[in-house]
C-alpha cells in the first residue's frame, strides 16, 4: 500500500509486516499453496503471489523491510521545537484568535524552519504525533459553570416541554390532539 507525503507506517507496524513476509518465505520453502498461505497469514492472495514472485527471483532478503518510504520533512528534534511553538499559541505568532488551523501551522513551519509542506502532510504528521482535530467551544471568559449547571438542572427542566407524551397518542397529522 502506498502512503502519500511520506506518512503511514510506524516502526513497529513495519516490523510486524516484515515478520509476516518472513513467515511467508518459510512457507514458500515448504511449497505451500498460495491461497492456503493467505488464509493462514491473514493477507490477500495477491500479496502472497507478489511475495512469492519476488522470493523466487531474489530469495528471503528481497522480502526484508527497506525502511521508511521517505524521510519525514521535520525530524523529531524539529517537531519538538514545533510542539513548543504550538504550545505558545496562535496569538503569540500574530493571529487574532486561539485557533490552530493546518494553514496557520504551515505558515509557522515556513517561517520557523523554512520548509514547505502540504496541508494533508501536516495533518498526517500531527496525527502521527498524537494530535487530533478539535473544535474549540466558544465560551465567555466570565462564564460561571456552577450557575450554568444549576440553571440547566432546575429552570430548564421547567421551561422545556417533553418531546413525547406519557399516554397513548395518535400518529395522525390531521388530528389536532396529536400536535
Amino acid at each position: 500500500m502506498r502512503y502519500p507525503q511520506g506518512g503511514g507506517l510506524t516502526t513497529e507496524r513495519r516490523a510486524f509486516r516484515e515478520h509476516i513476509r518472513m513467515q511467508a518465505a518459510e512457507l514458500f520453502a515448504l511449497g505451500d499453496d498460495n491461497a492456503a498461505m493467505a488464509r493462514e497469514l491473514r493477507v490477500s492472495v495477491r500479496s502472497v503471489q507478489r511475495w512469492h514472485q519476488a522470493w523466487e527471483h531474489g530469495g528471503t532478503p528481497v522480502l526484508e523491510s527497506k525502511g521508511q518510504a521517505s524521510r519525514p520533512k521535520l525530524s523529531e528534534a524539529l517537531f519538538a521545537v514545533l510542539e513548543q511553538e504550538l504550545a505558545r499559541g496562535p496569538v503569540a505568532h500574530g493571529w487574532p484568535d486561539q485557533t490552530w488551523t493546518p494553514a496557520r501551522i504551515r505558515t509557522l513551519i515556513g517561517r520557523r524552519f523554512h520548509k514547505s509542506m502540504t496541508l494533508s502532510a501536516i495533518a498526517q504528521m500531527l496525527h502521527r504525533h498524537g494530535f487530533s482535530h478539535q473544535v474549540p467551544a466558544r465560551r465567555a471568559t466570565e462564564r460561571d459553570e456552577e450557575a450554568v449547571t444549576g440553571w440547566v438542572k432546575e429552570i430548564w427542566l421547567q421551561v422545556e416541554t417533553p418531546w413525547r407524551r406519557s399516554g397513548p397518542g395518535c400518529a395522525s397529522k390531521t388530528r389536532p390532539a396529536s400536535r
